[in-house]
């Protein structure tokens, strides 16, 4: 077995992290070349590793570095806040306030990454707790911690550090044992959520030893295995179940969904890392149980990708987004990723929202959020522009027949430099057929699902009309996944 420098590993992934904290410092050297440079949208914001929480009929996202964004209609998104400094509304004078929690890291920790905001629902509370994590690229620990307050947008106030990391090695309270880089998760992006039957539930986990997940008691917000008088997890009480991953494998920002209509748990996960040439992408598998087993469409049991291998990654997850160039729309994205998700009750509507850089914009990133469509086999597939409001109606074989720009997302990773999925030109033809750079046949069932075939392989999916911001007009698009795992898109011109 090849031996890992883990903490060289971090050093690079978490170095990468810190250039978004100045998100144009240095980007003609992360620039990854391509064709087209995409326009940035005007109607965006810069939230990295956004989290989703709905108050009231207005949208936040909470993000690394303190940054959050709201909207009304998950279109047009307001900055709330931006900067690391005493005047952020979130939590003013951070360095601070979050003293404890910076401390950990060894050198200490010199912002905040990726957050959880969750509204405690127990009568005694009612409170928002905001869970973020506290990590330096020198180091190998880290930290999950806590941050309350009685309104939404802040200012929150610190609690306690609730889950730690440790140097390969290192005695881990939390494990009752030397801790270990291969076996134990990495100590960062939680995600805390109720399940169908309203229990509190902490999901954590990056590379490492992959996914793990806590059963949370909701009264305090802690782990249920916490004990508040030593501010630890019970001594050798673990880190809770394993989900997904292991073995250093490149995993991390995960995000667990419950839609009532198909009665699965959706696990999110992104593959890759976060900078325009680290290959990011969207994966999912699902489970009828919020702890799992997660399977993909093959069947892959999540927890089997441990590997730690890259190459290893097309065999595991359905691939949902990847890098990809509609060419004649001149959109497309680099390393979309650490997505958060939401469903909406009363519509029935479901969106991920995430951060993705832009070709030709260097490590420039923005928020994008894409509506959710389910298939008819219950999976979920992401349509091919940012939502703008469209709503699914019933289609005609006329409104879906013309020419296409079509995008295979694949399974792999796509790091590196010029890996971006670029359109091809089809036609869907009246007879069925499709014709063009790609050939094979397409069938409209049920008013607007999609059911395509290319080369022998089916793909399930939806049509449905958007707005296309590179052409300025809407158009007929489609969005697909096989039972490999891998997705098409379609956007008609």
């Amino acid at each position: 077995m090849k031996k890992f420098n883990f903490k060289s590993m971090l050093l690079l992934i978490s170095l990468i992290l810190l250039l978004t904290v100045n998100i144009t410092a240095g980007a003609e050297n992360n620039e990854v070349k391509a064709k087209i440079t995409v326009e940035l949208d005007p109607e965006s914001v810069s939230v990295h590793d956004p989290m989703i929480i709905e108050e009231n009929g207005t949208y936040y996202l909470f993000g690394s570095h303190l940054a959050a964004a709201k909207s009304d209609d998950l279109i047009k998104w307001k900055q709330i806040s931006e900067d690391w400094d005493a005047s952020n509304p979130i939590i003013p004078h951070p360095e601070s306030e979050l003293k404890k929690a910076l401390k950990w890291p060894e050198p200490d920790a010199e912002s905040t990454w990726a957050k959880s905001p969750v509204k405690i629902k127990a009568k005694d509370s009612n409170r928002y707790h905001l869970y973020f994590s506290t990590a330096h690229w020198e180091s190998e620990r880290s930290t999950i911690s806590l941050a309350v307050s009685d309104k939404i947008e802040g200012p929150y106030k610190f609690d306690r550090i609730l889950i730690r990391k440790y140097e390969e090695g290192q005695y881990s309270h939390e494990a009752g044992r030397n801790f270990s880089h291969l076996k134990d998760p990495g100590v960062i992006d939680p995600h805390v959520f109720y399940d169908k039957n309203d229990n509190l539930w902490l999901l954590y986990g990056s590379y490492a030893g992959g996914f793990h997940m806590l059963e949370m008691d909701e009264k305090t917000g802690y782990p249920e295995n916490y004990n508040p008088e030593t501010n630890y997890l019970e001594e050798g009480s673990g880190y809770g179940k394993e989900i997904a991953g292991g073995n250093h494998s490149p995993i991390e920002g995960g995000y667990i969904l419950y839609n009532p209509e198909t009665n699965y748990y959706y696990l999110y996960l992104s593959f890759g890392t976060l900078a325009a040439d680290g290959g990011y992408n969207i994966r999912v598998a699902r489970s009828r149980n919020v702890d799992g087993p997660y399977l993909d469409p093959m069947g892959n049991d999540m927890r089997e990708y441990d590997s730690g291998d890259w190459a290893d990654a097309v065999n595991y997850g359905a691939k949902l987004i990847g890098n990809f160039i509609f060419e004649k729309s001149e959109l497309g994205y680099l390393s979309p990723g650490h997505n958060s998700a939401y469903y909406d009750q009363e519509t029935g509507k479901s969106y991920v929202i995430f951060h993705t850089r832009y070709p030709g914009q260097g490590e420039y990133h923005q928020v994008r959020v894409h509506q959710t469509i389910f298939n008819q086999k219950g999976w979920p597939v992401i349509t091919p522009h940012s939502y703008n409001g469209e709503n699914i109606s019933d289609y005609s074989r006329e409104d879906i027949i013309g020419s296409y720009q079509f995008v295979n997302h694949g399974r792999d990773i796509q790091n590196g430099y010029r890996n971006i999925n670029y359109s091809q030109e089809i036609k869907l033809n009246s007879d069925g057929s499709i014709s063009g750079e790609i050939k094979g046949s397409w069938k409209l069932v049920d008013k607007y699902y999609a059911e395509i075939t290319i080369e022998g392989e089916k793909y399930y999916g939806s049509f449905i009309r958007q707005y296309d911001r590179g052409l300025e007009k809407k158009v007929m698009t489609f969005s697909a996944l096989s039972d490999r795992g891998i997705t098409i898109w379609g956007s008609q011109y």
